[in-house]
Order: C-alpha cells, then structure tokens, then sequence
C-alpha cells in the first residue's frame, strides 16, 4: 500500500528541511569564525622569525695599497704645498690618530697628483664589494640564486646605475631579488643596512640576505683649506664587509650569531656635528688634534640616548634598578647627584666601537667605564686597518674571532657613529663555539697583536 502525502504534510516537511540547512549554515559559519579568530591571535602572538647571521667576511686590501706615515706625508707636502698650515694640521693629526703603518688608500690617491675621477671609483667599488662577496661565497657555499635579498651601503659614492644594480649585474642574481642601495648615511650605515635586512626577513618568510657595507674613496680629493675637510684624508682607509642573514631554520645550528636588538638614535643637526670638527689653535699657534668638545658632547648625547633604549632590555634587573633609584633621587632629592652609569660589562662580553679615531674610542671607554681588553679590538682595528666607515665594525668582530674569544653564548655590542649625528647599535649573541677563523683579514698578523700604540708617533 502506498502512502500519499497531503499538501500540509509536505508543506510541514519542506519547513523542517529548510530550518535544519539554517541551522547547519549557522553553526558552519561560527566554526570558521572561530577558526579564523583563533588563527588571527596565533600569528599576532607569535614571536617574529629569528635572523641569524650565518657568516661574514672582510676585505684584506693587498701590500700594493699600503701607505706608510712617511709616503702620507710627502704626498700631502707636494698636493698642498700652497697650504702649510693644512700639511702641519694633516701632520699632527697623523701623529696621534692611532693608526700604524699598515693601513691602506686607494691607488688613485698614491699619485702626485692625485687623479679622482668616476671610473677610478668604480674599480675601486668592484674590487671591494666583489672581493669581499666572493670570500663569502666561498666561505658559506652560497650561491647567487639563493639570495632573496640584497642590501649595499656606501655614504659618499652613490653612482648610476647604482652599486647594488653592479652587484645584480654581476652575479646575474635573480630578476625578482629585493635590491637596496643606501647612500649618504655615513659610517653608521651599516647597523642601518643590518636593521633594513631583519625588518624585510620578518616579513619574508624562509629568506637569504646579504648585506655590503663600504666607502669609496677614489671619487673626490679636496685641495682646499677647510680642516673639516682634510681630517678624512687622515683616518679614512680602504674596507668592506659581506654579511650572510637568514631567517632559515635550517641555519640554527651552523650560524655564527642570532640578531637580538638593533637600536638606532639620531641627536643634533648635521651642519653643527659636522662644524665643531673644527680644531682649535692654542696660544703657541699648535694645532690641536682631537675633536672638539661640542662635537663630542653631541657624539655622547647620541650615546646617552642609545642606552638609555638598549639598556631596559639588556641590562640585568639589579642594574635596572639602581638606575631608576638613583633617577627617583636626582629628580625629588638632589639633583646635583650624579647620574648612575649601568655597568654594561654585566650585559656584554664583547664591544665592537667604530673605529672612527683615537676621540670616538676613549670618549666610549670612558662612558661606559669598560676596560683596556674591551676596547682592544677597536683600538687595534683602528691600528691596522684605519677607519673604514661601516665596515669597521666587522673588522673588530673579525679580531674577536681570530683571538679565540667568542664563545657560545656570548653577547656582543656593536655601536656605530655616523653623520647625522647618528649612534646606532646591534646586538648579537653567539650561536655557536666559534673556530679561529682561517680567511680573516687578520690571518697574517693576528700573533703581533694587541700592539702599544703611543699618544704621540713623532714624523
């Protein structure tokens, strides 16, 4: 017998179907909302990718280069023998600068006279950044076509096509590489290029960076008599440095460091930093050769307010806390109290202070209170290879290594000076034990180092 539905009954199942597909529609639609609520508080909370820095390497410039206190000076007297005073001021400078007789310039400097010009600086660029970047390929085993990002520093030399295109030209690296030429930023660049690089490996997932960190110095020569102008002839040499960052997972174990903070601070106006390098003459018509206390008071402003960033999150709690204590007296109390220096020695085994002259690195010392084996790899940084702007930092990580100092764990500071004026400053903790490195610039030299460096070298 078969059964005939009345036209109600349908109706009435009909009605139930469509309420229980609303039904499921809504619960459906709560449980991807959910999913994707709880999707959303996952990836907001969870902690940014970690950038390691894989591998490094520096550029050793040849014997060829080299331009010993003697053959500086002769070369001077005879460019600027219509300016005496300049050849005396450049004199002076060299005497206590506190670099030694091995550091080197471009050969387009060496002539008499000196012939700079665009294409000179070009071969000066390629040698550089292509010597450095080679050592880091063979050092690493990367390869071009692994290279998702590419940051160059370079303050005064800025041609185009720009050097970062010379190095994608060169090394045929892929058309869709994230390129970036920073320019004009002075010798602080290279902390700048470093925070550039982990901000776009926050935001790119399972990416390689490199970063190159130079100066160019054969595209200009001043012949005039402004001694602000004359002092880079005195301290500024020839480097360059190749930095591998990955954010990689696979390179945990096989890194050298682990990017943990980069703190950048910016004090004062360029024209006033760059005006107090005027020297002073004293009353015997000496030229004095260290810079001026107004410039060093904006190089320590920039200082003060660099730890005052990085020292909450390095610094221990016992440290944290005699600063807010003494700053609760200075500020209800006695504000004649002097000011609670932390001790920074407490949150740090190493310090990499740009070599940018004998001032900068005794002025740093002295502020942070730091020892004599503190300050040894900048000092003889500044010794052997001069001020080579942004790169000097891994020059001075370069000798840490090559001393056998770096062990796991420990925590490195690297703080930089710049036009600007800038101090910007990185810190890096060891990923691993770390070999005394066989393909370092200190390679030859390392067992004659630390040297005595004497206040004054009489020419």
């Amino acid at each position: 017998m078969t059964a005939t539905l009345t036209q109600p009954a349908a109706y009435h199942i009909i009605i139930i179907i469509i309420k229980s597909i609303q039904l499921n529609t809504l619960h459906i639609l709560c449980f991807v909302l959910s999913i994707l609520f709880v999707s959303t508080v996952y990836f907001m909370s969870k902690p940014p990718s970690v950038v390691y820095l894989v591998d490094y390497s520096c550029y050793k410039p040849p014997a060829s280069f080299r331009v010993p206190f003697s053959t500086f000076m002769e070369h001077k007297s005879l460019a600027f023998k219509d300016n005496p005073k300049g050849v005396k001021f450049m004199k002076m400078i060299l005497e206590r600068s506190g670099l030694g007789e091995e550091t080197c310039v471009p050969h387009q400097t060496h002539y008499i006279p000196p012939n700079p010009n665009m294409e000179a600086a070009r071969d000066e660029a390629q040698l550089l950044i292509f010597s450095a970047i080679d050592n880091l390929f063979a050092t690493t085993a990367l390869k071009p076509k692994d290279i998702d990002i590419l940051i160059l520093n370079c303050g005064m030399f800025s041609p185009i096509p720009s050097l970062s295109a010379m190095v994608v030209n060169k090394y045929k690296l892929r058309s869709n590489i994230k390129s970036f030429n920073l320019s004009g930023m002075g010798c602080s660049a290279g902390i700048i290029a470093v925070d550039l690089a982990r901000d776009l490996l926050q935001a790119l997932p399972n990416s390689n960076a490199v970063v190159v960190t130079t100066e160019i110095l054969s595209h200009d020569y001043y012949k005039g008599k402004e001694r602000a102008m004359l002092l880079p002839f005195c301290l500024f040499r020839m480097g360059a440095a190749a930095l591998f960052l990955s954010n990689k997972p696979s390179y945990r174990s096989r890194a050298k460091y682990k990017l943990v903070h980069v703190v950048r601070t910016h004090k004062g106006s360029n024209d006033k930093a760059y005006g107090c390098i005027h020297q002073q003459e004293d009353v015997e018509g000496h030229v004095g050769v260290n810079l001026s206390k107004d410039l060093m008071a904006i190089a320590g402003e920039s200082l003060k307010t660099n730890i005052t960033t990085i020292g909450p999150l390095v610094l221990p709690a016992s440290e944290k806390l005699l600063f807010l204590l003494t700053h609760i007296g200075r500020k209800f109390y006695n504000p004649k109290w002097k000011p609670y220096v932390p001790d920074f020695k407490l949150a740090f085994e190493h310090f990499c202070i740009h070599a940018g002259g004998r001032a900068v690195i005794d002025e740093v010392q002295k502020s942070l209170r730091l020892s004599s084996e503190h300050v040894e790899a900048s000092r003889m940084t500044l010794h052997r290879f001069g001020n080579t702007s942004s790169s000097s930092l891994w020059y001075e990580l370069s000798y840490i290594e090559s001393k056998g100092r770096m062990k796991k764990g420990d925590r490195v500071w690297q703080i930089a000076f710049g036009s600007g004026f800038k101090c910007n400053s990185a810190v890096w903790k060891c990923n691993r034990n770390i070999e005394i490195p066989s393909n370092s610039p200190w390679e030859d030299c390392i067992d004659r180092y630390p040297v005595h460096i004497p206040e004054v070298v009489k020419l």
